[in-house]
């Protein structure tokens, strides 16, 4: 294997406090606000079991991620890891699965559901022209913040994550004190079909972490900054998740499942009364924007990575010379995100999000195999998984069985996203080909 440290002018500037915040931001975005009522139709009070039962599975994912990521540290997440295992062919599928069917997509969705938000409050962003100078407003900032320097992308993360996580963190301090215990009782255990369809739902709310590593050639000393991280970062939020969740369950019982557009505002009003809901509503804001935010710090070196390594088109390799930022990968990633939520065409496209990032989860379990066939076991100071090959392969397996939980629309969708993948990486190959062969 090459080595993997190689300087490609960008600052390592990334501790494991900050990886485990950004993997909190990444991870609880707008889902969250509504999770607990989607939860409550499906699984009623057994929804809080369905957590650790997911979590564990997730845990399985990630201890994968741990270990392939404390051996591959250049730029690129989880695509550099498939692309290092499999070749430039799987990571340029990888890549867009990962930074087009995945973020792209749900940074979109949620950009309109932020705006849709706050237009309840301000009915001027429902009218076309001032809702898309808001847009294109809100993405130019959030560029420049990253293009300022990884230092300056970190701390509007910090100060992001930490402004959406207090009101919700208000709510688990104050409601546990309001719960009925009744509620939480569990009367039947619900079905193996029904626990399918709240895992599809949970591996999405609990996806995002994987985003956070896409700024690897910016982490310091990734051999255990990533190993900290992770597991800061997803202990963090399976707290966080099972506490709303317990919440949200013993205080509003029955009527949860009722509530599915805005559950935890609901619980807030329990809990707190009328301004409650409201400072969930400017609590779920937030989110979403930190989420965004975040999600512009990570995922540009995604498309930095890919293009230095020859599939997408080499201008996104720029470094900013004096901020020692990918900038041109920030600004297109900032335009297309921009683009979809003004054009609205990304809502057919939304359901590939959950099928791209279960399809790139599988690509990472499995270079954990090919990277150790090829390469040998992780050396010292590196993560190490125990019990040999059972975690990627009971990883892959759970993966699989999420992914036949898709319903044939999503199928189809996620097809045709891989099938134009492979064509433009044809086509590339072709083009390439050409040019050597004329020279």
């Amino acid at each position: 294997m090459s080595d993997q440290t190689e300087d490609e002018g960008l600052i390592r500037a990334i501790g494991p406090k900050v990886l485990g915040l950004n993997i909190v931001n990444m991870v609880v975005g707008g889902g969250i606000f509504v999770l607990p009522g989607l939860l409550a139709v499906q699984l009623g009070s057994a929804a809080i079991l369905a957590y650790l039962v997911v979590s564990a599975a997730v845990a399985l994912i990630f201890l994968c991620f741990a270990e392939v990521g404390s051996r591959i540290t250049r730029s690129g997440g989880a695509y550099a890891y498939v692309e290092e295992a499999f070749g430039p062919f799987a990571g340029f599928i990888a890549s867009t699965l990962l930074w087009f069917g995945w973020c792209v997509m749900s940074d979109a969705a949620i950009t309109v559901a932020m705006v849709d938000t706050i237009a309840i409050a301000f009915p001027v962003l429902a009218d076309p022209l001032p809702r898309a100078l808001f847009i294109i407003v809100l993405f130019a900032f959030l560029a420049i913040a990253n293009i300022r320097g990884v230092k300056s992308g970190v701390r509007l993360l910090v100060f992001n994550t930490i402004a959406k996580l207090v009101p919700l963190l208000l709510l688990i301090a104050v409601g546990l004190f309001v719960i009925n215990f009744d509620n939480l009782a569990i009367p039947e255990w619900p079905t193996l079909e029904k626990v399918g369809a709240g895992a599809l739902v949970l591996v999405f709310v609990f996806s995002g972490a994987e985003s956070a590593l896409s700024c690897s050639g910016e982490i310091k000393n990734p051999s255990k900054t990533v190993p900290k991280g992770l597991l800061l970062g997803l202990g963090g939020v399976l707290m966080l998740y099972i506490g709303l969740q317990t919440v949200a369950q013993g205080v509003l019982g029955a009527e949860l499942a009722g509530n599915t557009e805005a559950p935890l505002a609901a619980a807030a009003t329990v809990v707190f009364g009328n301004w409650g809901a409201k400072m969930l509503l400017i609590g779920g804001v937030i989110s979403i924007y930190a989420t965004v935010s975040g999600d512009l710090l990570n995922t540009p070196r995604v498309l930095f990575a890919s293009a230095r390594d020859g599939t997408l088109p080499g201008f996104l390799t720029k470094v900013h010379p004096k901020y020692k930022t990918p900038y041109v990968a920030i600004i297109v990633y900032a335009a297309l995100i921009g683009g979809f939520a003004l054009s609205g065409v990304f809502k057919p496209l939304a359901v590939l999000a959950s099928g791209s990032i279960l399809v790139v989860y599988i690509g990472v379990c499995l270079a954990v195999l090919r990277i150790r066939q090829r390469d040998g076991e992780p050396n010292a100071g590196e993560f190490r998984l125990p019990g040999g090959p059972v975690i990627p392969l009971l990883a892959v397996v759970i993966n699989g069985w999420l992914l036949w939980q898709m319903t044939a629309e999503e199928a189809v969708g996620l097809l045709a996203l891989i099938g134009f993948s492979v064509a433009y990486y044809g086509a590339n190959f072709l083009i390439f080909r050409k040019r050597i062969m004329q020279s």
